[in-house]
């Protein structure tokens, strides 16, 4: 029997847990037209809700185009990689697709290649004389020439969003403020992993998208909603596991989509048929997946400052409503002042190793957080 336990990629049918409520507020916004920014830790799910979104529009009735912006670094393969996804959310068919390209995105010269496995796909190669501002405008007003000539609502979404604040400029930010304001029959969603690097892009007003659409921070999935889902996938493969065991998963996983999964995924694996699930069952699950990281693990520890690894076993040591900046914390941990936990958790924020959340830092990487936990004696 297959595992049916999916982390690592997008998650979809009987993988997918719950997001009902979440699902349905995304339908709504994507049918109204809205401008809306989903954002939440790394591997939170995002992709996954919004692919599974998507599947539910009616083809008859929408075109979708999804973005992943995360191989980009530039205006310019912004726009390469926007035009791509829409010309090739148009069609199937190579022909249709490349007159697709040359008809919306004629400044960008689309043109057809062999991709790496021998198959015919699109590519774009800007002018060398042209204007990448004029490149720019042509591809965010495509959706809604696309919309009005195909009688279509169009949803694009944009994943990995807050990559353009990498690019040299904000020119992006100002182009998609200026023109995506005026189209109605268009909805944009923008994914982004890094809570404060997204919230800082609608949140602060010298940004050009401060408030340029709504705001939906996703959050944990509800140990009750856990509960129901693991059981049952358990039980299929006639596999016993008991309430109070899920429980002690999710806490250790802190309700975390991916963490849950892939513990869980171990867990059935070490299961036997017609078998159930032990303390010490549990515990080995999550021994051979911190030895599977420990390298990894080790290598990002020492490249930590002293101040931020003391700072980073105090955030999993203590319980989430620990006052960081105290002096008690500040003693505890032998970081000697406030400004040197200001300068850590700034540090830390920037490599994306912690985030915020509800006005507590969390460690993004579970699997972390426990490795620190077992290898690491907080200093007393």
């Amino acid at each position: 029997m297959r595992n049916p336990f999916v982390y690592g990629g997008v998650v979809s049918g009987d993988a997918f847990c719950n997001r009902k409520k979440e699902l349905e507020d995304l339908l709504k916004a994507m049918e109204n037209g809205e401008k809306l920014f989903v954002y939440s830790e790394r591997r939170f799910g995002k992709t996954s809700l919004v692919q599974v979104a998507l599947n539910k529009l009616p083809k008859k009735q929408y075109i979708t185009a999804y973005v992943d912006l995360w191989p980009t670094d530039s205006d310019l393969t912004f726009s390469i990689a926007t035009a791509k996804a829409i010309t090739e959310s148009m069609s199937t068919s190579i022909k249709k697709m490349l007159a697709t390209a040359k008809s919306f995105f004629g400044r960008l010269s689309p043109k057809l290649t062999i991709d790496e496995e021998g198959k015919p796909a699109i590519s774009f190669e800007p002018r060398k004389s042209g204007s990448l501002n004029l490149e720019l405008d042509e591809v965010l007003s495509a959706p809604a020439r696309i919309s009005a000539q195909d009688k279509k609502k169009v949803v694009v979404v944009f994943d990995e969003f807050q990559r353009i604040l990498e690019y040299e400029s904000d020119i992006i930010e100002r182009r998609l403020r200026s023109i995506i304001q005026k189209q109605e029959a268009v909805s944009y969603i923008f994914l982004g992993s890094r809570k404060h690097l997204i919230q800082k892009m609608f949140l602060d007003q010298s940004r050009p998208l401060y408030r340029a659409g709504g705001h939906y921070p996703l959050k944990r999935i509800e140990e009750k909603d856990w509960l129901i889902f693991i059981k049952k996938k358990f039980n299929n493969a006639s596999k016993r596991i008991s309430y109070d065991q899920i429980k002690s998963i999710c806490q250790l996983t802190e309700g975390h989509p991916f963490y849950t999964q892939h513990l869980c995924h171990v867990i059935w694996e070490l299961c036997e048929q017609n078998n159930g699930v032990t303390k010490d069952l549990i515990d080995y699950a999550v021994q051979i997946l911190l030895t599977r990281e420990s390298y990894a693990y080790t290598t990002l520890w020492e490249s930590l400052a002293i101040n931020q690894r003391r700072f980073l076993k105090g955030l999993a040591n203590e319980p989430s409503n620990t006052k960081y900046f105290a002096s008690e914390f500040i003693l505890r941990y032998g970081i000697s002042t406030a400004s040197n936990v200001q300068r850590a958790v700034e540090a830390l924020l920037e490599k994306d190793i912690i985030d915020r959340e509800n006005g507590a830092f969390v460690i993004v990487d579970r699997f972390f957080k426990i490795w620190i936990q077992k290898s690491q004696k907080a200093l007393s």
